[in-house]
């Protein structure tokens, strides 16, 4: 079990997070593999096909080819995430790979602790 344990503090404020790799309770199996069908059609679909052909990583912006982008769930399944226009998003194998199954919340802590660690490294 991995546990990454952040703090980050600020002249006012103090935040924690304890993470480990089953902090959460994962969705339903049916839930997921509902939303796994669902998203095998959105990728049929020219909605789908023409966020791919805008060629950019929702995360970090880059543009890529469109055989190196990916379907992300922003919400991720696993967390009870659906499969819906508002919730998926074009993004790069890294970026995905690096995403896993956090949410956004949890992305954006995780760019902080990053960035207090790259200050105090100076």
């Amino acid at each position: 079990m991995r546990r990454i344990i952040l703090l980050h503090r600020n002249d006012m404020m103090c935040y924690t997070l304890s993470m480990t790799e089953d902090y959460f309770l994962t969705a339903p199996p049916e839930h997921i593999k509902r939303e796994k069908s669902k998203a095998q059609e959105l990728r049929k679909s020219q909605w789908w096909k023409r966020q791919l052909a805008q060629r950019k990583c929702h995360y970090c912006e880059g543009e890529f080819a469109v055989s190196d982008l990916t379907m992300d769930h922003v919400i991720p399944i696993i967390r009870g995430g659906l499969t819906s226009r508002s919730n998926v998003v074009t993004s790069c194998k890294e970026c995905n790979n690096k995403k896993k199954y956090f949410t956004p919340a949890e992305m954006a802590l995780q760019a902080l602790k990053e960035s207090d660690q790259s200050k105090s490294s100076l």
